[in-house]
């Protein structure tokens, strides 16, 4: 038999050189599942971003279907006046018109503010946000789109008895109990000569107003699922504990819509 000469040694790879792919096969094994592992993180990275963007999207469409806000479009805020001083608006009512504003600007919406002294008309195609109630005055316009469109809500007038300051809903009464418990009726309709709806935030205080506001904007997923329809209702909210909790404490009293539409008290 003949023996393995230098010209044969070539043909047959050696251990070391068998070990150097070896560990070259390794390193690009390691390699290929890096990159599948990078690529699958990617992919699914880019799936849960688009996801929460659609869920987002879909967020945003729900919340301006309720306040019946048109992304483009303009919101129209109707300020009232202070009870007692002709002119001026009360620090609470500010703040009510500055979450309502928040609230546009965030759905897309361009905002304009008038003074219920001085604003006729109707709000045509604008979301309106008509802050405050009726009484002493306050906000004229609150007090004509009740008795245009919500006519079975009545507004007792200040006093020294117990239904100072009530608001009553048919058969229902709300109470005034200043800086204890209070209440702001919130109604949704649009007139017949305009394209967008109209808000009423009616309280029984500037406080009462931003709690209602407030209120909304937290509860607004809730309340589509208690109301008959989100184009026209009309609710009370509650303001309870407020020496502890400010307006920060509301709930839903009631959904009184049937009532307030239905006719005079």
């Amino acid at each position: 038999m003949r023996g393995l000469d230098a010209g044969d040694a070539g043909m047959y790879p050696t251990g070391a050189g068998a070990g150097v792919r070896g560990e070259a096969a390794e390193i690009l094994s390691v390699m290929v599942n890096i990159a599948v592992g990078l690529v699958t993180s990617v992919i699914s990275g880019s799936c849960v971003w688009l996801w929460q963007r659609g869920k987002q999207a879909r967020a945003l469409r729900r919340k301006a279907a309720f306040f019946g806000i048109a992304p483009g479009g303009e919101c129209l805020i109707v300020m009232n006046d202070k009870y007692d001083r002709p002119g001026s608006a009360a620090h609470r009512d500010v703040r009510a018109m500055i979450e309502v504003a928040t609230l546009a600007s965030e759905l897309g919406c361009q905002v304009s503010v008038e003074s219920s002294n001085v604003f006729r008309g109707s709000n045509d195609g604008r979301t309106e946000f008509c802050i405050g109630g009726p009484w002493s005055g306050s906000n004229l316009r609150t007090g004509g789109h009740l008795t245009a469109h919500v006519p079975g809500v009545a507004w007792r007038p200040f006093g020294q008895g117990p239904d100072s300051n009530a608001i009553v809903v048919g058969d229902k009464r709300f109470t005034w109990d200043r800086g204890n418990e209070e209440y702001a009726l919130v109604a949704k309709f649009t007139p017949p000569e305009s394209t967008r709806p109209v808000f009423l935030v009616c309280g029984q205080s500037s406080l009462a107003n931003h709690a209602a506001v407030h209120f909304l904007k937290r509860a607004h997923k809730e309340l589509t699922r208690v109301v008959s329809s989100i184009d026209r209702f009309c609710i009370v909210v509650r303001v309870s504990s407020i020496a502890t909790y400010g307006f920060q404490r509301t709930g839903l009293e009631g959904d009184v819509t049937a009532a307030a539409f239905a006719g005079p008290v």
